[in-house]
């Protein structure tokens, strides 16, 4: 957990990748929203009591932002993510800390009581910059696939991959649809093909804050 001089400092840098404000506590939900983009990124905190600006609020009662936080965690989330808190005083405020690590078991998402994941519904979220934002259908896939610690044997570069290479050797950046449409195949198939060659390391997946992803060469 953080320092009251990294906190200090951390509140000074304002919100980012890895760190977001909240006056008060909201919903369940928006709450959520936040710990799971956190979980299934690279991890970071929740701090309560501060305004997006960075102005000190405080919060009424440390217990009870606590209990909510962790209903939020654990019955908002699926899976559950495990979070630490802590309090720490500012400028005679009392703020509340929300540790959120890194998840080894992505992707999470909004709570939907369905046995498995669906693609078409699931409320998977990202961090993209200082936001949280819903996760496309092939960042979550490419997530389930690194959780399940799958590998990519024998894998062959075919046809397909080659428009893949040559449209990036032209464009610099793709999108499933424009390789569905330049290729003639379906979006699904698409899709399937780009994650593939980032599974292989040949590519990276990069995504927008409306939720689009697109890709490019790996170091490019």
């Amino acid at each position: 957990m953080v320092s009251r001089k990294k906190l200090i400092e951390i509140i000074k840098n304002g919100e980012g990748l890895c760190v977001e404000f909240k006056q008060r506590f909201s919903t369940h939900e928006k709450i959520a929203k936040e710990l799971i983009a956190f979980a299934n990124t690279r991890g970071g905190i929740l701090i309560f009591g501060v305004d997006d600006d960075g102005s000190l609020y405080g919060i009424d009662s440390e217990k009870s932002v606590i209990y909510l936080v962790n209903e939020a965690a654990s019955k908002y989330c699926e899976p559950p993510i495990v979070i630490e808190t802590a309090s720490i005083e500012l400028e005679g405020k009392e703020l509340l800390i929300v540790d959120v690590p890194e998840s080894k078991i992505k992707p999470h998402r909004i709570q939907d009581f369905k046995s498995q994941l669906d693609l078409n519904s699931a409320q998977v979220y990202l961090r993209i910059n200082d936001k949280s934002v819903l996760g496309s259908k092939e960042m979550i896939k490419l997530l389930q696939s690194q959780s399940a610690g799958k590998s990519l044997e024998k894998y062959v570069v075919g046809s397909q991959e080659k428009i893949v290479f040559e449209l990036l050797d032209r464009q610099e950046t793709l999108t499933v649809r424009e390789l569905s449409k330049q290729a003639n195949i379906s979006v699904r198939r698409a899709s399937r093909t780009l994650i593939k060659l980032v599974r292989a390391n040949l590519l990276l997946i990069h995504q927008k804050e409306n939720g689009e992803s697109f890709f490019t060469y790996a170091g490019g």
